[in-house]
């Protein structure tokens, strides 16, 4: 398991490198060929595991990360005292070889797997392909890192806008009232867009990104700024979406353009309840975590397919530089995988 690990991991596949993503889908490839007898099929640039029959479980595990190509040559995949480091080695591909080494354990019954390449990007081209097949899948496994050693029952939505305004150019020094400052109505904005955010209710509303204006001696006539949403309900993202459209100029002769929405709606915790419970019956008290981060798992939840989350790697470090994996985890966690697919499978 650690050798298709360093495998994965010096395949390096940034979400936006079609070169490094077709190679590492070829390490994915082998690995399934070698480990459960037969390759993958490609669908665009992700690629589908498939054992056929009725109702089957589906296992989603992505491969793209968020590492540029080349981050290898100063963060390199080692193993130092039972840990794996390098860039994916936790988010995800533990996982993926997790998943690979867990439907070993189950040699018979229906089984999807889909590994996609554009996860950390928001899935824009493996959302349909995610969900026409968990509409005929009796359960999602989803195997993103663990929480620490728990699954994730419940994980919140998101949503990413992007307010645009336009003003009126004027010379800064020479005329400034004749024109219409963008900058001052974005401002304006960001202050009245922060206020959408209820803490009570974990809602996060978040300026990230902003910009605006052409030279240093100009009023603005242009002005932008990106909006990150993340809330635990269907009720919250309502509100929010609609406070979004319902934004309003304060300046006269200024406009505004709010563009994008929600991306992923939540992954509320009845839809993971009953498949949790299930784990802890075969004797895994792993520990159950809600997290602000979504996964593709909430697109399955939302189509009301029972869907568990978390159930990959254990280790820390996503997305930065100590990103990490107790390889002593491996195997137990695949095994655990295995108990559950087949408990599921048993059902008929």
């Amino acid at each position: 398991m650690v050798e298709a690990l360093r495998l994965l991991v010096e395949a390096e596949s940034f979400s936006t490198d079609p070169e490094g993503l077709e190679r590492c889908a070829g390490v994915i490839d082998d690995l399934c060929r070698t480990v459960l007898g037969t390759g993958t099929t490609p669908a665009g640039a992700h690629r589908v595991w498939r054992r056929n029959g009725d109702r089957p479980v589906l296992l989603l595990c992505h491969f793209d990360t968020v590492w540029p190509p080349g981050t290898l040559a100063a963060f390199p995949f080692e193993v130092d005292d039972g840990v794996a480091r390098g860039p994916g080695t936790f988010d995800m591909k533990a996982g993926i070889v997790q998943c690979v080494e867990a439907l070993r354990q189950v040699p018979d019954g229906p089984v999807t797997v889909l590994f996609t390449a554009d996860e950390e990007i928001g899935s824009p081209t493996s959302r349909p392909l995610i969900e026409d097949e968990a509409r005929v899948a009796r359960a999602v496994l989803v195997l993103e890192p663990a929480a620490r050693t728990a699954v994730k029952v419940a994980r919140k939505g998101t949503g990413t806008y992007r307010v645009e305004v336009t003003g009126r150019a004027a010379h800064a020094g020479l005329a400034p009232e004749e024109g219409v400052n963008a900058a001052v109505e974005l401002a304006r904005q960001v202050e009245g867009i922060g206020g959408l955010a209820d803490p009570a209710a974990g809602t996060t509303v978040t300026v990230t990104m902003l910009g605006g204006g052409t030279a240093a001696n100009v009023v603005p006539e242009s002005a932008w700024c990106t909006v990150d949403v993340r809330m635990w309900t269907d009720e919250e993202a309502d509100r929010v979406d609609a406070a979004m459209a319902a934004l309003r100029p304060s300046l006269d002769g200024a406009e505004l353009r709010v563009t994008g929405g929600l991306n992923r709606g939540p992954l509320e915790r009845e839809a993971s309840e009953a498949l949790y419970r299930r784990l802890v019956a075969l004797g895994y008290d792993v520990g159950a975590a809600e997290v602000g981060g979504a996964s593709d798992g909430n697109l399955t939840a939302a189509l009301g397919v029972p869907t568990l989350d978390g159930l990959g790697a254990v280790g820390a470090g996503a997305h930065a530089r100590d990103e990490h994996v107790m390889i002593d985890e491996m195997a137990p966690r695949a095994e655990m995988v295995a108990r559950l697919v087949a408990d599921l499978l048993a059902d008929g």
